[in-house]
């Protein structure tokens, strides 16, 4: 039992050696003293909470926050002393935002449970006592034998034992795991692939070792040894027989796997990533101005305090007359009353701290995050994809970016690989009409008749057709003809393949005659020139990145060992003896400067003693249990030399729509772009140029192909100088993988000094790791500039989680990006709204939202704190206890709200078409503490004219009712409330630019349920309050003509000097936005959208399809046609606004 106690809290994990033994079928040796492994069990659990725990587990995580927890120490505070207003004011918003918080994660922890049951409860197939028994997912054990039909996923990590194909061969798709929906083709080893049957597999006597469970989806470790009579065979098990949970079997009838990682511990389950806990710097400030607000209300309480004693000091004020001491209060310790007077005050002013802050901003991050789903303009027809929202919390980062880090392919580019050219024997061809045509030389017949290739020529193509991992759809069936069409008609074989270079260069080699067919058991078949060729496989030598290669040992039709290379041109040259090397160079490094995607194409030839030697090593390198990357990594390195160049190839990736107008945006909005990508030099610098990355005037600095920490030193001092010597000239910089791994090795601070006066930096040849160790190394440096990472592939998820804010591209490198972002849109042209609009957007109504928060706070609660100095300290409270409690929850809650949701202080078109207005909000620019200072200097300065106004228009004239009662203090204090409730509504009204019905419902309909709520609370007898102080005191208010002139002069006075200096400072010092709305106005887009503005003749209808049509940012006067297509059943038809000259009077929708 404590055991199992310590393995829960992580102090004593289960697993205590490297590897793991499973006996299939659970058949445990029945000699000596073996004691089973503890394993997990199948079950799924996703979810936080359980029944038992969710309360006191979400009440620690909420009470973490620090307003939380402060107003839970007032609340216990009023429980335990005698404080001047009762506990509920404090403890009802307390319980409002920890039940309205509770409730929505306790419902989003319900959704996991629901979705954990169905998967643990789905049905399974599992071999026990020699038939398949039906079971659900949670009972499978580790080293049950489980089957799995067509089209199923897979309930467990699976170690293939066999299929219903001869080979034990099948296809699994992984789309779930990592997004690639190409079909991936898994093999069991030969001794199980023949148990194809139930009975058979049941008599199997074999023990899987294999690593530890771990995250990494690629990499599996491990071995089977089979018992058959009486030897022992030992099988090496690698990625290829690993079936792992959450795949689908497709194109195969049935499987049957052993199962060894169950649970928790599958690697889906590994992969389970919380999301990152990014914070924005708008939480950052926001918990700095809590921080700074308590300040001011511990200093009022301490000043209170000693005020109090300094006023008692006279006898007189001390002990008056009408309230005297009790022997008990006499005798009691002076201390003891200074803390208990001084908790009284701090009690008094707490709602200084606003408690509804965190809530409020919470629903606006929660509810502003689908319009960024909504938004047809992030919608990507084509692949009938919309922008995603995984992460709310950073939608203000998205308005603050200073650096973008890029990824190339896929995410500049379409990763749609065409066939351009390619050089065979130090010869350049290009396709021509389905012909391989040399450079220079022109093709006459374009639908000639099928043309003899050079040995060469067909021997290089037939490397490119043998060595890949492209796969062909099950369903189609070889004609007896065969695909292959001489006109250059395209095959119509269906290739799928991971990396779209393969799967472009296998359909080149098909359409200028050789053509792969399939896979039959162990062999390749390829027809050349129409004559079927079968090559057996031996060995697949698999890719990694850092070989940046991959190989494939065949046997030819003569019985020929050929070994067939294919890989990037620093991996092969050097390692090739012979063919056109010097040739073959020249021709990839003009293949690269004409943006062009580059792989060279090697073979070698093996005597049998050799061929031998290989297989003994490599046999002794995958068997191995320990080391196995590493061994294999030097096998392959034996293999892979004396190679004979073939050629190289070259394909063109196309750039994606509008990536230059995008890129030249970024630059104007004070962004500046870094490009990081894995490809070579020539080809990164090309695409940079044709993308608008670099300029064709821009001096391109170098910084590539360094050995040693001095010579890149060196080279790094001689960029700095030239950077410094030339200050006109704009300055492009270009490091490579390894030159970069010196510079961030002792030079990181020089290094840093280059990039920062550079306007694009480009790096190439990355590590996927090295993406990551860039955008820290900005991300930290002493400006700490906010970043954001952009990338498709699986290899840019480091840089996308190590940024502020990572984007994922929807793209064809699979979804692990997507699913690691904190947003994913569709094409990189998208990005330009998302900052410009959406990131503006937000940052501006989250702003406001923060700083009004502090605002009407202070405005709230200084009367109070003036109050005191008018009742002897007495620690009267101004205002009703129900008005205490619902200022924030009901009178002043809702317009900053829907503010913060439809505000848009410029037009969404203007802001797009003119992206400096970027670099107005940039670095934090509304919520640093200048215009914290000025929010809070304002809040004191209503406070002021609210008590002090009221005082002196009221408070000492006694013939302000009809009846000669002059106004207590509760009328007083209500007296302070309205005029409060009113002027903070209207200031987030003189706030407001964009006005919808709905800001003028929230504005107008706030004010007038304030005085209905008074009028019904002080209005009538409530027979389950204590005490009505209130009672009837609205009523009278209302009733005296001075006290009308008095809210309407203190509103007046209040926001009067606002308004002159909005007006001033718009006309002596505007900023380059109040610039942009003259021009707006100016141009009729004012109102354009509107639903308080209609047209004559127009249908409320109408209006809502306009604020429908602007939410989903539609506002271009241009578009509104098309999205009437989307809306046309809000039933309108017409409607007119005011338009540029050249537009028609009317559209249509």
């Amino acid at each position: 039992m404590w055991r199992w106690v310590r393995q829960q809290l992580g102090f004593d994990p289960p697993h205590q050696s490297d590897t793991r033994t499973i006996y299939i079928a659970n058949r445990f040796p029945q000699h000596g003293h073996y004691v089973p492994q503890k394993f997990a069990d199948n079950r799924i659990i996703s979810s936080k909470y359980t029944v038992w725990n969710f309360v006191p587990k979400n009440l620690f995580e909420q009470f973490r926050r620090v307003a939380n927890f402060y107003f839970l120490i007032i609340f216990l505070v009023q429980l335990m002393i005698d404080t001047p207003t009762s506990p509920i004011t404090s403890g009802l918003p307390l319980f409002f935002v920890i039940t309205v918080t509770a409730i929505k994660q306790g419902y989003e922890d319900w959704l996991r449970h629901k979705a954990d049951n169905e998967v643990n409860g789905a049905p399974v197939y599992v071999v026990r006592s020699g038939g398949l028994v039906k079971t659900r997912s949670k009972n499978i054990r580790v080293g049950d034998i489980v089957r799995v039909a067509k089209d199923e996923t897979f309930p467990v990590d699976l170690v293939l034992l066999s299929s219903d194909r001869v080979d034990g061969s099948c296809h699994v798709t992984t789309a779930s795991l990592d997004g690639e929906t190409n079909l991936k083709t898994h093999v069991a080893v030969p001794e199980t692939a023949v148990l194809q049957s139930v009975a058979n597999l049941d008599k199997l006597v074999a023990v899987i070792e294999c690593q530890q469970p771990e995250a990494d989806l690629y990499r599996f470790v491990g071995r089977i040894t089979i018992s058959q009579q009486i030897e022992e065979i030992v099988r090496p098990l690698g990625p290829e027989s690993l079936l792992l949970r959450g795949a689908r079997l497709k194109n195969t009838k049935e499987i049957f796997g052993v199962a060894v990682y169950t649970g928790m511990e599958t690697k889906m389950a590994l992969n389970y990533k919380s999301k990152s806990q990014k914070r924005s710097a708008v939480e950052k400030s926001m918990n700095s101005f809590l921080i700074i607000y308590l300040i001011i209300l511990l200093f009022e309480a301490i000043l209170s305090t000693i005020l109090k004693y300094a006023w008692q000091a006279e006898e007189k004020w001390d002990e008056p007359w009408y309230n005297g001491k009790t022997e008990h209060e006499r005798n009691s310790s002076k201390i003891l009353r200074f803390i208990s007077d001084f908790l009284a005050f701090l009690v008094l002013y707490n709602f200084i701290i606003p408690i509804s802050l965190y809530v409020t901003v919470e629903m606006q991050k929660f509810l502003g995050s689908f319009f960024i789903g909504w938004d047809l303009d992030l919608y990507h027809e084509e692949t009938n994809q919309r922008a995603q929202v995984n992460t709310s919390d950073l939608n203000e980062e998205l308005g603050q970016v200073e650096y973008v880090f890029t990824d190339k392919t896929g995410t500049l580019t379409e990763n749609e690989m065409q066939f351009r050219e390619c050089s065979i024997n130090g010869i350049k061809y290009q396709e021509v009409n389905g012909k391989l045509t040399p450079e220079g030389f022109s093709e006459d017949s374009p639908d000639g008749n099928m043309h003899s290739l050079m040995k060469e020529e067909e021997l290089f193509l037939k490397a490119v057709c043998l060595c890949h991992t492209v796969q062909i759809n099950a369903d189609q069936t070889d004609g007896a003809d065969g695909p292959w069409h001489a006109n250059g008609i395209a095959s119509p074989l269906e290739y799928y393949a991971s990396s779209p270079d393969e799967k472009a260069l296998v359909e080149a080699a098909s359409r200028v005659g050789v053509v792969f067919t399939g896979t039959s058991g162990d062999s390749m078949e390829v027809k050349s020139l129409g004559k079927p060729e079968r090559y057996k496989l031996l060995h697949v030598l698999e890719f990694d990145p850092n070989r940046r290669r991959m190989s494939v040992i065949v046997e030819s039709p003569s019985g020929e060992k050929l070994l067939f290379t294919k890989g990037a041109e620093s991996s092969i040259l050097p390692r090739s003896k012979s063919g056109e090397i010097d040739k073959t160079r020249v021709h990839v490094d003009e293949f690269a400067l004409k943006g062009l995607r580059t792989l060279c194409v090697a073979y070698r030839r093996f005597t049998p003693e050799e061929y031998q030697e290989i297989c003994k090593r490599l046999h002794e390198a995958r068997t191995a249990l320990q080391q196995r990357e590493e061994r294999l990594a030097d096998v392959f390195n034996f293999i892979e030399r004396d190679l004979e160049l073939l050629g190289a190839t070259g394909v063109e990736d196309k750039l994606q729509e509008k990536v230059q107008e995008t890129i030249e945006a970024l630059r104007l909005a004070g962004i500046k772009v870094w490009v990081l990508t894995g490809d070579k030099h020539e080809t990164a610098v090309s695409v940079s140029l044709s993308c608008g990355h670099f300029h064709r005037t821009m001096n391109i600095l170098e910084l590539v192909q360094h050995k040693s920490d001095s010579t890149c030193a060196e080279q790094l001092r001689q960029l700095a100088k030239r950077i410094k010597e030339d200050h006109v000239i704009q300055h492009g910089l270009v490091v490579d993988g390894t030159s970069l791994s010196l510079a961030l090795r002792e030079h990181e601070k020089l290094f840093m000094e280059v990039c920062k006066n550079c306007s694009a930096v480009l790096c190439c040849r990355m590590a996927p790791l090295q993406k990551a160790k860039v955008v820290r190394l900005l991300k930290t440096s002493p400006e700490k500039p906010i970043t954001l990472a952009i990338g498709d592939g699986a290899n840019d998820v480091s840089m996308i989680q190590e940024a502020h804010v990572g984007i994922g591209i929807m793209g064809k490198e699979g979804r692990q990006a997507v699913r690691n972002s904190d947003y994913a849109i569709a094409r990189f042209k998208f990005l330009s709204k998302l900052l410009f609009v959406h990131g503006h957007f937000y940052y501006i109504r989250i702003a406001t939202l923060v700083q009004y928060f502090f605002y009407k706070n202070v405005c709230f609660i200084t009367p109070q704190f003036l109050y005191q100095f008018f009742c002897l300290f007495s620690q009267q409270t101004l205002y009703d206890s129900v008005y205490l409690t619902l200022y924030n929850i009901c009178f002043t809650s809702l317009p900053v709200l829907i503010y913060s949701l439809f505000e848009q202080h410029v037009h969404p078109h203007v802001l797009q078409s003119k992206p400096v207005l970027y670099r107005d909000i940039s670095k934090n620019a509304h919520l640093g503490y200048k215009p914290f200072l000025y929010w809070t200097i304002l809040g004191f300065f209503h406070a002021f004219i609210f008590f002090y106004g009221s005082y002196l228009l009221m408070g000492e004239d006694t013939s302000l009712l009809g009846n000669g009662q002059m106004f207590g203090n509760w009328t007083f204090g209500t007296l302070v409330f309205t005029v409060m409730v009113i002027t903070v509504t209207m200031k987030m009204a003189l706030e407001t630019h964009f006005w919808t019905w709905i800001n003028h419902f929230v504005t107008w309909g706030s004010i007038v349920f304030y005085f209905i709520f008074s009028l019904f609370y002080g209005g009538i007898i409530w027979p389950f309050l204590h005490t009505q102080d209130m009672y009837f005191v609205f009523v009278q208010l209302l009733s005296s003509g001075s006290a009308w002139f008095a809210i309407i002069l203190i509103v007046v006075a209040c926001l009067f000097l606002d308004v002159v200096k909005k007006v001033l400072y718009r006309h002596l010092q505007p900023t380059s936005t109040e610039k942009a709305q003259l021009t707006e106005t100016s141009s009729g887009i004012n109102c354009l959208d509107s639903m308080c503005c209609f047209s004559d003749g127009e249908t409320a209808c109408t209006s809502v399809r306009r604020m429908l049509e602007r939410l989903m940012g539609r506002c271009s006067p241009t578009r509104v046609n098309r999205c009437g297509i989307s809306l046309n059943s809000l039933c309108c038809r017409r409607f007119s606004y005011k338009l540029e000259p050249d537009e028609p009077a009317a559209i249509d929708v």
